[in-house]
């Protein structure tokens, strides 16, 4: 009789963000795996699994925060030394895609660097990329392998319909293209939606130039996948108070806030930002206005979902497509 060899799951942790990772193991009632991660004097570094990886499913959980270069090499270091330890897959868990704003040439001469990060990954090992609401969606595209992107959608929009459950709402996209992914919100809830129409005239630095769509008299909660320096969000929440909207607030899948995010969140006129914990913010960079919600679960549930080899669409409904 031929034995069948049982799956065996194990889930590792990178140094960005080893609380997320912990979370995440712990909804899925297992321990992290045991990994040595180093950095010598040089800023050379090492890794080395202390347990046999030999025929497991594994999983390596690292998010691109800062120091972001250091923490895609160390990802890339931990996926080469499960290929070469005889793991029968590997599967790059990686909440926010670092580069992914550099999606596309935009002026002569530059790269598309969200490809060279899904070279190196392939590069190194990876057999699959689970990661969450990406910046453009033709960075699926880029990784010659299974992508399976995330959302925060619904997350997001049930804190928003319990926040407001009795109060006139209007969803605000900050710019074209961010329209798709506001639509999704305004679906989930049943509420209008605006954009806002703005130029960009240098990198971090955006004016608003005319508000589409009726805020008059409403709530209105800005949406976008990310918080950099915030300068959108602030500028944009002056725009639409100046159209008559009575509070604004602004929700956003990656909270960044690098340089002087946290002093324009303090100064702005914006009640309230909600995030989710897809990277670290340090305490010098958090605002008392900014609320953060988990994800642990989101990415457990889908990373119990491929371990089984069932469908992750299924647990966002189909809305998980950027």
């Amino acid at each position: 009789m031929k034995e069948v060899t049982r799956k065996k799951l194990m889930i590792f942790s990178g140094r960005s963000f080893p609380d997320l990772g912990r979370q995440i193991a712990g909804h899925l009632g297992i321990s992290l795996g045991k990994v040595e991660l180093k950095t010598f004097s040089n800023g050379e570094l090492y890794v080395r699994y202390l347990d046999s990886v030999r025929g497991a499913d594994a999983f390596v959980i690292q998010t691109c925060s800062e120091p972001i270069n250091d923490n895609i090499m160390e990802l890339l270091l931990m996926i080469d030394a499960l290929e070469r330890a005889s793991a029968k897959r590997i599967s790059a868990v990686i909440p926010y895609y670092g580069y992914s704003r550099q999606d596309k040439k935009t002026l002569a001469r530059e790269p598309i660097s969200a490809r060279v990060v899904s070279d190196f990954l392939k590069v190194a090992g990876t057999n699959r990329i689970l990661t969450m609401d990406l910046h453009a969606g033709q960075i699926q595209g880029f990784f010659n392998g299974p992508m399976d992107h995330l959302t925060a959608v619904p997350l997001l929009a049930s804190f928003i319909s319990r926040e407001f459950l009795s109060r006139e709402v209007v969803i605000v996209s900050p710019d074209a293209g961010r329209v798709k992914m506001a639509k999704k919100y305004s679906d989930h809830l049943g509420v209008p939606m605006a954009v806002l129409h703005k130029r960009r005239p240098g990198h971090n630095v955006s004016e608003v130039l005319h508000v589409i769509g009726e805020v008059k008299d409403r709530v209105a909660v800005l949406i976008d996948d990310m918080i950099d320096t915030a300068g959108t969000m602030v500028t944009s929440s002056e725009a639409l108070l100046n159209g008559g909207a009575t509070e604004v607030y602004a929700c956003a899948t990656h909270g960044l806030f690098s340089g002087p995010a946290r002093e324009r969140l303090d100064n702005s006129p914006l009640k309230k930002v909600v995030v989710t914990n897809t990277m670290p913010i340090p305490e010098e960079r958090m605002s008392d206005k900014v609320e953060v919600l988990s994800i642990a679960s989101i990415f457990a549930n889908t990373i119990a979902s491929v371990f089984k080899d069932e469908s992750v669409s299924e647990l966002f409904g189909g809305d998980n497509q950027p």
